[in-house]
């Protein structure tokens, strides 16, 4: 499983990285997801990928 965290702001971003960025749930600098590792989530962390922070988690 991977946490995406964002940690940085999405203002001046361009609109497909808003748009990504809203699909996943992040909103806000802090927020983050936990979700299983798959083709479209390593797509979307490759478009956001200097915006987010990726952590792999243990299954708890």
């Amino acid at each position: 499983m991977k946490k995406v965290t964002l940690t940085k702001s999405l203002i001046g971003c361009k609109p497909n990285q808003k748009a990504t960025a809203q699909s996943l749930g992040l909103k806000k600098v802090g927020d983050f997801i936990i979700h299983e590792d798959s083709a479209a989530l390593a797509g979307k962390v490759k478009v956001l990928s200097h915006l987010v922070t990726v952590e792999t988690v243990e299954n708890a």
